[in-house]
């Protein structure tokens, strides 16, 4: 399955790079399905619950509920791939943070951030998240906490889908589902107001960002010149 991803060399409006790997027309097809049925259980479970479910659940969800159906068998290959496989051939150098598909996070072990629909580790996370909102004010907030397995295939399948496919460049805006530091401990924050700008470089134009960055107990995990191969976060807070 692996050595069936299409090298494209021909122009293509999401190409950045002529040696950009994508998704075989068939392996695209199974991505749009497989895209649609997560959608349909974060629909059936709820948002925030979407973000701690794990994957043996999600099957037990879609195979006993007939309005969302049962992942085929190249769905759950196609799954299988995303997690195992070394994201390095993309360009993706992250270290590997998650080793067990069936990843499971208790709600006894997070806490919800009111009015965000997000989840953040007890502990060091919580304790920084509390105090970065304390050293900066109420015009800073949560846009994402705690991502177990199945949450972060989401983003990563609803990436692949909107750039057709292009798995090297959703490599880099992206982590792939096993590589994400939000499944033990990360979050990202944002400013009031600014909406989905939070997840693009305008953040860190806000005085938030500016402020962020002169405390000395967090740090961002995707600076400019990060080696992991991953695009500049500056909304991504690296617990430490």
């Amino acid at each position: 399955l692996y050595s069936s991803i299409a090298t494209v060399t021909t122009l293509n409006a999401n190409l950045l790079n002529s040696n950009d790997k994508f998704l075989t027309p068939n392996e695209y097809s199974t991505l749009v399905s497989l895209d649609t049925r997560l959608t349909k259980i974060k629909r059936h479970v709820g948002f925030g619950n979407f973000n701690l479910i794990s994957y043996i659940d999600s099957l037990k969800i879609a195979k006993s509920n007939s309005k969302i159906g049962q992942f085929t068998k190249e769905e759950l290959a196609l799954i299988d791939r995303f997690f195992y496989e070394n994201p390095a051939q993309y360009g993706f150098h992250g270290e590997r943070t998650c080793f067990n598909i069936n990843n499971k996070i208790s709600k006894k072990n997070v806490v919800k951030i009111p009015h965000t629909g997000h989840y953040i580790f007890k502990g060091i996370a919580t304790q920084d998240y509390k105090r970065i909102i304390g050293d900066i004010g109420d015009t800073l907030y949560l846009t994402s906490g705690v991502r177990n397995v199945m949450k972060q295939l989401s983003l990563y399948t609803g990436k692949l889908k909107r750039i057709n496919g292009n798995i090297t460049q959703a490599s880099r805006d992206i982590a792939p589902p096993s590589h994400s530091f939000h499944t033990i401990g990360d979050f990202d924050v944002g400013k009031m107001g600014l909406g989905g700008m939070n997840f693009t470089a305008a953040f860190a134009k806000t005085e938030e960002f500016k402020q962020i960055i002169k405390l000395d107990y967090i740090k961002i995990r995707y600076s400019t010149d990060n080696t992991d191969g991953v695009r500049f976060e500056p909304w991504h807070v690296k617990i430490i």
